[in-house]
């Protein structure tokens, strides 16, 4: 029997790209809010003793984790056979270390909060720096979906002689699969974070990318930083306007206009985030994820 799929609020694009692509019953999730802001999900589609599946994506996720958290832990209460989340974008996994002597390590905390509530998660390319999987962290099965294939694909189609560029040496290994697969060479910048707004990076020498279109890929485009500091130093060097792609659209604050003001050519990101500018579509590849963890659960 296929699963149920549910989108929480807010989420139906989300929802009706996945089940373009995975074969699953449609199901109706209702959020009640009481007065004072508290929420209640109601699952007006039945779920005893079925698979349900509950997307949701999570940028900007403070006001949605508690929904997403109550609706899955409802769903079980309801008798669902199992629960799974399909988080395209998954938060709270930069604060991967203690940084100051007052903070948390509160990647764990929140991995802790998930794995309490479903049986599974698919997300996309999580921020994977000193955690090295994430099953390290979460407690349930995981499957990460890598968009380094479908980034490829939408380089080698949509630029001329594209040079792939890294902004730090933390993404070489994956720019240099994104390149290798595109055909093309890459490059990575060096950087120096010293805020949340502040960002320096330095290009290297630039002679032999005469003529190529730079191609500046990033997993987070958040307040678009690095890579507003990235663009101006590259057509500093003489290069051409580069093409910008981000996995997850999150653009905090003016970041969008602060990245189409440095002169890019064109922004492109993954439909991990909803955005305007989505381009490239991870869809049947989380579809292919949900259905064989569902798989690997039926067998089991």
């Amino acid at each position: 029997m296929n699963p149920i799929l549910f989108s929480m609020p807010g989420n139906a694009i989300l929802g009706a790209q996945l089940k373009a692509c995975l074969p699953s019953a449609d199901g109706m999730l209702e959020i009640h809010r009481f007065p004072d802001g508290e929420c209640c999900p109601r699952f007006v589609t039945p779920v005893a003793g079925r698979d349900v599946v509950i997307a949701c994506a999570l940028d900007a996720p403070d006001d949605k984790i508690m929904p997403l958290y109550l609706a899955a832990c409802v769903a079980r209460e309801l008798g669902a056979r199992s629960v799974g989340l399909v988080v395209p974008y998954l938060p709270y996994m930069r604060q991967d270390a203690r940084f100051r002597e007052d903070e948390g390590i509160t990647s764990v905390h929140f991995a802790r909060l998930l794995s309490s509530c479903c049986d599974w998660m698919v997300t996309v390319d999580p921020h994977l720096h000193r955690h090295p999987t994430l099953s390290a962290i979460y407690s349930i099965a995981t499957e990460v979906v890598h968009a380094a294939p479908a980034i490829s694909d939408w380089i080698a189609a949509n630029v001329v002689r594209p040079v792939v560029v890294g902004p730090d040496a933390e993404s070489e290994q994956w720019v240099a699969q994104v390149a290798a697969a595109a055909g093309c060479p890459f490059t990575v910048l060096s950087k120096i974070r010293s805020g949340d707004h502040a960002v320096e990076v330095s290009v290297p020498d630039t002679a032999a990318w005469e003529g190529m279109t730079p191609v500046l890929v990033d997993d987070i485009i958040s307040t678009a930083r690095t890579m507003v500091a990235a663009a101006q130093q590259i057509t500093a060097a003489g290069m051409a306007a580069p093409v910008c792609i981000g996995v997850h659209a999150l653009f905090a604050g003016d970041a969008l206009d602060a990245l189409q003001a440095a002169g890019v050519q064109r922004i492109v990101t993954c439909n991990t985030v909803q955005h305007a500018t989505n381009g490239i579509n991870l869809s049947s590849a989380i579809a292919a994820a949900v259905g064989g963890l569902l798989s690997a659960r039926a067998i089991n």
